[in-house]
């Protein structure tokens, strides 16, 4: 999802009742300035869709948010800045919304991997050290 800090839509056009366009979502979240604009955020295809579309509203129900997601999802598999978007909400950790085509939860497993497999290395680099040290030893 684009760094929320620009819409095509006006503040109070609104496609689902209490959702808050990625330029709203900002402000509202004292986040993403204007000075802040990444040149990779130009590129991306969230710029020119919905607002909606990639954040839920409050009480969204389950079916609803699902296709929501999908077709966000679907935005995001033909959006060229994709991995950068996705490594962004994954840096911040982004805590809302769909991002880089992964939703909260997504992204919430892709970093838990990733811890788990930087805890895994460094077991195997300790193991490895250890058995230098034994055969030099």
């Amino acid at each position: 999802m684009l760094h929320p800090i620009e819409s095509t839509k006006s503040a109070t056009d609104q496609s689902v009742p209490g959702q808050f366009s990625p330029s709203q979502y900002g402000q509202q979240n004292g986040q993403h300035g204007a000075g802040d604009d990444s040149p990779w955020h130009s590129g991306a295809a969230c710029r020119r869709d919905e607002a909606g579309l990639f954040f839920a509203p409050s009480k969204e129900p389950t079916a609803a948010r699902l296709a929501r997601e999908e077709a966000a999802k679907r935005v995001c598999a033909r959006c060229p800045v994709l991995l950068e978007c996705r490594e962004h909400a994954l840096a911040q950790p982004e805590p809302y919304g769909v991002w880089g085509g992964l939703t909260a939860a997504e992204r919430r497993v892709v970093l838990a991997r990733r811890r788990r497999r930087e805890v895994e290395l460094r077991a195997d680099v300790q193991r490895v050290s250890r058995g230098r040290i034994a055969a030099a030893g």
